[in-house]
């Protein structure tokens, strides 16, 4: 029961700056560069691009390990689908936890409940939080509902162009009683010209049990109907 409570807040929901010396007059304050690459990253919007990528999941509750791997694809004519192509480790952890994400992601694209995810100024308030010390654009997030596919903390952007480096806090609202936080981290890359989701990171306190973790990865194959270079799937 406490696996199948887990997933639930996951389903909707997965550039250092370098100048140089003889430009730094000219470059804006670290808070001007957070708002202009704010409204860069607003004007651009944040909807979903179709895709086909294989996925790596890997969850872990004490000394219990489940992974698989699956192959998974987007496009707003057929929403979400996916496909197991390999598995291994507890039992209990795949079929309560990893595939449940999957499929918890499936109906969520089929209600039509992505939109109620995305980074948009319907769903939260934004504050820009002038510039990290990786050169990143720090914008706060507020959101306006408590909701399980909401994250209360902050995105980073890269100043020139706004473009969405990461995503990390904690989920607006816990997925059930037994689940007491939920932390996450999601990293994107700039694939074939589009910006995409290659890895999240979560860690939930649940209660009486302890830190369950979870870990997934992207490794695109295609993006916007064009086929993409080979990489690597990240194994961590």
């Amino acid at each position: 029961m406490l696996a199948n409570t887990w997933y639930r807040g996951f389903g909707a929901l997965l550039m250092t700056m370098v100048i140089a010396p003889q430009l730094r007059a000219t470059m804006p304050t670290t808070t001007e560069a957070a708002e202009h690459s704010m409204k860069q990253f607003l004007a651009q919007g944040d909807g979903q691009r179709p895709y086909r990528a294989t996925r790596r999941l890997e969850a872990r509750n004490g000394n219990s390990v489940g992974w698989l791997e699956a192959t998974t694809e987007y496009s707003p004519a057929t929403g979400f689908r996916y496909t197991i192509t390999s598995e291994g480790g507890s039992g209990n952890i795949r079929d309560k936890v990893l595939k449940a994400i999957l499929e918890g992601e499936r109906e969520a694209v089929a209600r039509g409940e992505m939109a109620r995810s995305t980074l948009a100024p319907c769903n939260y308030e934004f504050q820009v939080h002038g510039v990290d010390e990786n050169g990143l654009a720090k914008v706060l997030l507020s959101p306006k509902r408590k909701e399980r596919v909401l994250i209360s903390g902050a995105m980073f952007l890269r100043p020139t162009d706004g473009e969405l480096v990461r995503v990390q806090g904690r989920l607006a609202k816990s997925p059930s009683f037994w689940i007491k936080t939920v932390d996450i981290v999601r990293t994107y890359e700039r694939i074939e010209g589009a910006v995409m989701p290659v890895a999240l990171e979560t860690t939930a306190q649940v209660r009486m049990f302890g830190a369950a973790t979870l870990r997934m990865s992207y490794d695109y194959s295609e993006i916007d109907g064009r086929p993409v270079a080979s990489r690597t799937l990240a194994r961590r």
